[in-house]
């Protein structure tokens, strides 16, 4: 199957004296949801980071592939979508504000009746959607920075505990979203939450 995927292999990261990940294998493809679990302080959160390429890793390698092609590490961020708690949105701008924002980053430009359907899709109602973010609920906020992670369609898209801060219809929402980014392409998440740990076609377990 054709599309964009990550490989990664033997990869250790160490914080100082502490090692977090040690020796982790494992390929994010097109098709397919791969689920990262384990305790606290496990190494999920620093797993996708390593994945994403903000974080490098101590050792192992990690290689970028589209279509079965390697490609660069600079031409991978063109094809990464990612959302994470501590990822940050910008307070004093509104929620169609802040995704015109995160996509002319990616090189897009989509008008406010696409990127209002797709804050739709998430449960941001459009009442809402020309506030400032600064006065959203941490729900309200989560939804942003999930619409903000598939703005440009990705090819990969990297979710760390994408329902934190969600109610029941979020939760729905964001599971129709990795199904949908699932049909189209690969996906890695990062949880605890069974609800989450169910939609994986595979599972890597750290701290065991």
């Amino acid at each position: 199957m054709g599309g964009a995927s990550v490989e990664f292999d033997r990869i250790v990261k160490r914080f100082g004296n502490r090692t977090v990940l040690s020796n982790v294998s494992g390929v994010v493809r097109p098709g397919a949801v791969v689920v990262v679990t384990g305790p606290n302080g496990s190494g999920k959160s620093t797993l996708l980071n390593i994945l994403s390429g903000c974080l490098r890793p101590s050792s192992g390698r990690v290689r970028y592939l589209d279509a079965g092609q390697e490609i660069e590490r600079a031409s991978w961020f063109e094809r990464l979508g990612m959302a994470a708690p501590d990822m940050a949105v910008y307070d004093e701008l509104t929620a169609l504000e802040n995704l015109h924002f995160f996509a002319r980053v990616r090189g897009v430009d989509i008008d406010d009746r696409r990127l209002g359907d797709l804050l739709d899709g998430l449960g941001l109602a459009a009442r809402d959607q020309r506030r400032a973010v600064g006065t959203y609920s941490s729900g309200m906020k989560q939804r942003v920075k999930l619409a903000q992670a598939v703005v440009h369609e990705p090819g990969v898209l990297l979710l760390d505990e994408p329902s934190s801060n969600l109610d029941e219809a979020g939760h729905q929402a964001t599971a129709a979203l990795v199904a949908r980014f699932r049909a189209q392409g690969a996906v890695a998440v990062a949880t605890n939450d069974p609800r989450e740990v169910a939609w994986g076609d595979a599972q890597i377990q750290l701290g065991v």
